[in-house]
């Protein structure tokens, strides 16, 4: 995931103490796919969807007023939503669809495209120009990704992977979003606020799928529960928002780049999986063009 923030004056942590924060952040996230295929064991991909926005709104709506956070101003309220849609909503929905059908260590890579889409969106909304160093990078990585989804399906994309497609666009127009809002407010409040907003939707989803999906709840699948919602929607964007605020947009970013290959370790030590020989080549080729488009950015 690549979102742009800055830094707020309230935000007085040391470079040292960022950069653990930033990186503790990009950890948590790459440990969200094993924990969704976790909690899969025991409740339905809508199910889990909702639940987990259930739960992670209500930590937020609490830190919220616990910290009596004022309500933001009309002109916040459309970067919002699309925070909500694609961070809270669209993402956790169409990657959890997607592990349906998908292994981790196969969604790892394409999900890696993330960072690259994040930064065509923040072009677009920003009306900059990148290099053509950017766009080189950029398409030769999104070539990567559409290679070796297709060499996996032999030929043809699977229904998982049209999943993970539309999970990378949704989600990077909300990081997009959130990345421009942080600007104006702090980047916790920026996440807190949007998973808030999509509470009524995961009110609704949870109230519906709950009777018509199984429910197993089992050790394993409660935890990856617990840390979907608890980390991965809300806590994790914690650490990653104050740790760039310290430290900066660049170098956090170049934090994130081992986030597709660890999540394929995690994929082998905590799912069990065989990974296929392509996909560390591929994320290395993605992390490489995602590297490329910073410093072309930059």
């Amino acid at each position: 995931m690549t979102v742009q923030n800055s830094a707020t004056p309230s935000l007085t942590i040391s470079v040292r103490s960022g950069t653990l924060l930033a990186a503790l952040g990009v950890v948590s996230f790459s440990f969200s796919l094993p924990a969704t295929a976790w909690a899969l064991v025991g409740f339905g991909p809508w199910t889990a969807t909702g639940v987990r926005g259930l739960l992670a709104g209500l930590v937020a709506a609490a830190c919220l007023l616990a910290a009596r956070v004022p309500v933001p101003g009309r002109q916040h309220w459309p970067g919002l939503l699309t925070v909500a849609a694609g961070c809270a909503v669209g993402f956790p929905l169409l990657s959890t669809l997607a592990l349906q059908t998908s292994t981790t260590a196969h969604s790892a890579v394409v999900i890696g495209m993330l960072p690259l889409a994040t930064a065509a969106v923040s072009t677009v909304l920003t009306g900059r120009r990148p290099s053509r160093l950017f766009w080189a990078a950029a398409g030769l990585g999104a070539l990567t990704v559409a290679a070796f989804t297709l060499q996996q399906s032999h030929g043809l994309p699977t229904l998982g992977d049209g999943y993970l497609f539309a999970a990378v666009l949704v989600c990077a127009a909300g990081y997009a979003q959130g990345g421009r809002l942080a600007s104006h407010m702090p980047g916790w409040q920026v996440i807190a606020w949007g998973v808030v907003v999509a509470l009524p939707v995961s009110a609704l989803v949870t109230v519906f799928a709950l009777p018509v999906e199984p429910v197993h709840p089992t050790d394993r699948a409660v935890v990856g529960m617990a840390y979907i919602a608890a980390v991965s929607q809300f806590g994790g964007f914690v650490m990653w928002y104050r740790g760039m605020a310290a430290i900066g947009v660049p170098k956090a970013s170049q934090l994130q780049l081992a986030q597709p290959l660890l999540t394929l370790v995690w994929s082998v030590l905590l799912m069990g999986e065989q990974p296929s020989p392509l996909a560390p080549v591929a994320a290395l080729i993605v992390l490489g063009c995602i590297a490329a488009t910073q410093r072309a950015r930059g």
